[in-house]
């Protein structure tokens, strides 16, 4: 499960289809509807807001959004009424360190996407995210990253 800090718009269709189902699992698991996944890092930073559910459904709308800009049709029904959150916090190094990450998958699984987005040095964020200053998050589970 990998819940980006980045914005949707840099994943290739596999990575936008995947993130859509992997939020919809988190959301099952914050609410408490599942029994796997109770435990996975990337679910800390939603955990620690007021109203997680409401985290992942602000979340969730973005990728939504993202879906239909693509001419996707992912399902409108799965988003929920809850209250949007308005921002959370984190940090640059978390964001640079899972665009390093997306851009090595990128680079063997779409090479179009990679070199479209291959330049970048930095990506806009998910616009649920406000970032600081700081290192990769704590909850992350840091891979030996090649350098792209």
């Amino acid at each position: 499960m990998r819940l980006w800090t980045l914005h949707p718009k840099y994943l290739d269709p596999r990575g936008l289809c995947a993130l859509w189902r992997e939020t919809l699992l988190a959301r099952q698991v914050l609410l408490g509807r599942t029994r796997g996944y109770r435990n996975h890092p990337q679910l800390e930073r939603f955990r620690a807001q007021p109203d997680p559910p409401a985290a992942v459904a602000t979340y969730l709308r973005e990728i939504h959004a993202e879906s239909l800009r693509r001419g996707y049709a992912f399902d409108a029904s799965k988003l929920c009424n809850a209250e949007p959150t308005l921002m959370m916090t984190e940090t640059e190094g978390q964001l640079r360190y899972e665009w390093n990450h997306l851009l090595n998958k990128l680079s063997d699984r779409s090479p179009s996407f990679f070199n479209l987005h291959r330049n970048l040095d930095l990506p806009e964020p998910h616009p649920l995210f406000r970032i600081k200053a700081g290192p990769v998050a704590d909850w992350e589970r840091l891979a030996r990253e090649r350098q792209v």
